[in-house]
């Protein structure tokens, strides 16, 4: 569709392969499947659940929230679920939120998922940004438990209005309602400022790192894992020479899935814990980056 190749995708992303939805799958139906994937492995039976908080900026429709069509297929009628729309660091907020509410004895269950379907706001004329997305869903739950010194130990979010010209969709909304014509037909797509973003990406993370390090009182040794958003295996790279860490810290799987933008990385955790790279009292940082502009990261005891 566009000038392009394998090795030219590859030399600037480190893409190989992405998974696109079908036409009967959609943000809820994926986003159910993982919850059903993590709510089984967790053995928490879906009436269990106080929340569901999904992070996503493809959701089923306008309204209802993508969280209300996910609890319904949970056969689930009385939990608190929602949206969050905070782009590729949805999953972080959604952690950060889940954490609050079980710090707070408002939650014993939260469960928390990414979910996207970025095809379908994909321009792919656009060489700069089509070969990037890819579509996903992860999952995980969120657990009170007394005495422990497992968890979530840190969270820090973040945003910049200022920059959102950096990456967008800018219709169908209020500021281009349905029912006038666009100035621009690919407004309906996602637009990205490669260059930009990339620079900011790195700068956001790598401050993201450092801040964790100096407010805990850690450093690189003391953490077994990075799991970064997948947006691009060099700004994954990048980061890493930036905070002077061995990139087998630095989790990639953005070679299989792409950039699935909320998904990246709750699909990175769950292939992480399959895998069974890491082990009991690990420290892990999820640390992100994405259109708002924002960003934030989350130190987990696992």
């Amino acid at each position: 569709m566009v000038k392009t190749s394998d090795e030219w995708i590859t030399a600037r992303t480190g893409i190989k392969q992405r998974r696109i939805a079908n036409d009967k799958q959609t943000t809820a139906t994926l986003a159910t499947e993982a919850s059903k994937m993590a709510l089984d492995q967790a053995h928490i039976h879906p009436n269990e659940l106080d929340f569901i908080i999904c992070g996503t900026v493809t959701p089923e429709m306008v309204f209802p929230s993508t969280a209300c069509f996910i609890q319904n297929s949970l056969d689930n009628h009385h939990c608190c679920a929602f949206d969050l729309s905070a782009a590729c660091s949805g999953f972080v907020y959604a952690v950060t939120l889940a954490s609050s509410l079980i710090s707070n004895g408002q939650a014993k269950n939260v469960l928390t998922i990414g979910a996207e379907t970025l095809s379908r706001i994909t321009n792919y004329q656009d060489r700069a940004s089509c070969i990037l997305f890819g579509d996903g869903a992860g999952a995980a739950l969120f657990q009170a438990q007394e005495n422990t010194t497992k968890g979530v130990l840190y969270s820090a979010v973040h945003a910049d209005g200022g920059g959102w010209t950096t990456l967008n969709c800018k219709a169908y909304g209020s500021r281009h309602p349905a029912y006038l014509p666009l100035d621009d037909k690919d407004n309906i797509y996602m637009y990205i400022n490669g260059r930009e973003t990339y620079q900011l990406a790195v700068r956001r993370i790598v401050e993201m790192i450092e801040q964790i390090y100096r407010d805990c009182n850690i450093c690189n040794d003391d953490i077994a894992m990075i799991i970064p958003h997948q947006m691009n295996s060099r700004i994954i790279e990048s980061t890493a020479k930036r905070i002077h860490v061995n990139m087998d810290k630095m989790f990639v799987n953005i070679d299989k899935f792409g950039n699935t933008s909320a998904a990246s990385i709750p699909i990175a955790l769950n292939e992480v814990l399959q895998n069974q790279t890491l082990k009991q009292d690990d420290l892990i940082i999820l640390v992100s980056f994405g259109g708002g502009l924002t960003w934030g990261a989350n130190l987990i005891r696992l």
